[in-house]
């Protein structure tokens, strides 16, 4: 039973979220400061998901830190996504073998 009313408030909070968008703003939003908000927020969101995993994935600092300088320099240099992430995941890997032996 309390499955069931989990699923139900859960569906309802996702309906809301996804309905009173539409039942506020029936206009354009013409407010420079409100659309640029609402443009930046998915942004925002998905880098304060993501950036805390990344530093806690490998279990040690110093290779988290490593693959994302990585990821960070190729993006900068516009490779595609694909390379980017799977060179990161080596970097990040390797160096978890190498630092043991190093120190």
């Amino acid at each position: 039973m309390s499955i069931a009313l989990y699923m139900i408030v859960m569906a309802g909070v996702t309906y809301l979220i996804r309905v009173l968008p539409f039942a506020c703003f029936r206009r354009k939003i013409n407010s420079k400061f409100l659309r640029s908000f609402l443009y930046y927020i998915p942004y925002a969101v998905l880098s304060a998901m993501t950036i805390p995993a990344i530093f806690y994935s490998t279990g040690n600092m110093a290779t988290a830190v490593l693959g994302t300088i990585t990821a960070l320099v190729l993006a900068y240099f516009n490779l595609p996504l694909i390379v980017v992430a799977l060179a990161a995941s080596l970097v990040a890997w390797v160096s978890g073998l190498l630092l043991p032996l190093l120190g």
